[in-house]
C-alpha cells in the first residue's frame, strides 16, 4: 500500500513538473511571438510585411492575403474553442471527473499545445499594405524603443500579477501538492468571496495584454486579425461585477497597509492571500 502511494505520489509530481515546463516554455515563445519578434521586425519602422504600393481593394482580393488570413482565422479559432470549450461547466465536470487531481494540468497542457499549434502555423500577410506604419525620423528609431520599453513592462506586470493571483495554482501544481498531503482542493480554502472573483476573473491581464497586442510599430492584417479576435475574446471572457470590484478594492487597501507596516504587518491582520476563509 504504502509503495503504491509513493509511485503514485512520484508519478503525479513528474507530471505535473514537466507540464510546468512546458507550459513556461509556451509561455516565453509566446511572447517571443507576439511581441518582441513583432518589434525586432520592425525595429526601423520599415515594416517588411507592409506593401504600401498595394491598393487596399487589391490586397483585400488578393488569394494569397485572403489565404493567410483564412488559415490564422482558424488557428484562432482553434485557440478560442479549445480555451473556451473545457471551461465550460459541462466538459469541465467531465474531464475533472476523469483526471482528477490532474485536471487544471491538463487544461494548461491543451492550452499551451494551442498556442504552440497557432504560433507554429500563423501565415503573416507579406503583400498587403499595414494599417499604420511608424516610418518617419526620429520616430522610426524612438517609437520601436519605447514600444520595446512598454512591452517588457507590460509583461513583467502580467508576470507579477500572475504570481499574485496564485501562480502554481494556475498551473495545477498546488493542486497536486494539496492532494498529496490529503488537503483536498486549494480552492476551498479561499474565501467565498475569493472564489466568487476567481470564477468570473478568467483573465487578470486584460489591459496589459491589450497594450501588447496593439502597441507596434507597424501593424500587418495579420496581426490585426491576432489583436482584435484575442482582445475581443478578452472582452467577453470575464463578468466582473460591483461585488468583485469591491472585493479587489479591499484586499488592494489591505496589501498597501501590510507593506506600509514596519513590520510587513502583524499577524492578527486578516488577509485573504488564498489560504484562509476569512470573510
Amino acid at each position: 500500500m504504502a509503495l503504491s502511494v509513493t509511485v503514485r505520489g512520484s508519478a503525479l509530481c513528474a507530471v505535473t513538473l514537466i507540464n510546468f515546463a512546458f507550459v513556461f516554455i509556451t509561455g516565453a515563445d509566446f511572447i517571443r511571438f507576439v511581441s518582441f519578434r513583432a518589434i525586432y521586425q520592425n525595429i526601423t519602422g520599415d515594416s517588411p510585411f507592409c506593401q504600401d504600393n498595394v491598393a487596399w481593394t487589391d490586397a483585400l482580393g488578393d488569394g494569397a492575403v485572403l489565404g493567410a488570413l483564412a488559415v490564422d482565422a482558424v488557428l484562432l479559432g482553434l485557440f478560442v474553442a479549445q480555451h473556451s470549450l473545457l471551461a465550460w461547466a459541462p466538459v469541465k465536470q467531465a474531464y475533472q471527473a476523469c483526471l482528477g487531481v490532474l485536471s487544471r494540468a491538463a487544461y494548461c497542457c491543451s492550452t499551451a499545445v494551442a498556442l504552440q499549434i497557432m504560433m507554429k502555423f500563423w501565415q503573416p500577410v507579406h503583400s498587403a499594405p499595414c494599417l499604420w506604419s511608424v516610418r518617419h525620423a526620429p520616430w522610426n528609431v524612438w517609437f520601436p524603443v519605447l514600444c520595446f520599453a512598454l512591452h517588457f513592462l507590460c509583461w513583467a506586470i502580467m508576470c507579477s500579477i500572475l504570481l499574485i493571483f496564485d501562480y502554481p495554482e494556475l498551473l495545477g501544481i498546488k493542486q497536486v501538492y494539496y492532494d498529496l498531503l490529503g488537503l483536498g482542493d486549494p480552492m476551498a480554502h479561499k474565501s467565498p468571496r475569493a472564489q466568487r472573483l476567481f470564477s468570473h476573473l478568467r483573465h487578470p491581464v486584460c489591459l496589459e495584454l491589450g497594450v501588447v497586442l496593439w502597441l507596434l510599430p507597424a501593424l500587418p492584417l495579420d496581426r490585426l486579425l491576432l489583436a482584435g479576435s484575442l482582445t475581443a475574446y478578452l472582452a467577453l471572457a470575464h463578468s466582473l461585477d460591483k461585488q468583485d470590484l469591491a472585493y479587489l478594492a479591499v484586499q488592494f487597501k489591505k496589501k498597501l497597509q501590510l507593506f506600509a507596516s514596519p513590520q510587513g504587518g502583524s499577524s492578527g491582520d486578516t488577509q485573504d492571500g488564498g489560504d484562509r476563509k476569512t470573510e
